[in-house]
């Protein structure tokens, strides 16, 4: 996982935290939904996605 002050996430790293947390989080394997964390990470994975198709002088 990323350090929380760091500015850039790229997509690749965004989505492997997700999906990491996703096959190892007890709570989301319990209740076949995210828990908080896991909508947490995919709501950074879909911010880095959409900076990544942003173009560069909207940043």
């Amino acid at each position: 996982m990323h350090p929380m002050n760091q500015p850039e996430v790229t997509v690749g790293q965004a989505r492997e935290d997700y999906d990491a947390h996703r096959r190892y989080c007890r709570q989301c394997h319990a209740d076949a939904a995210p828990c908080p964390a896991a909508k947490h990470l995919r709501r950074v994975y879909n911010n880095a996605a959409r900076a990544a198709v942003r173009p560069p002088e909207a940043r």
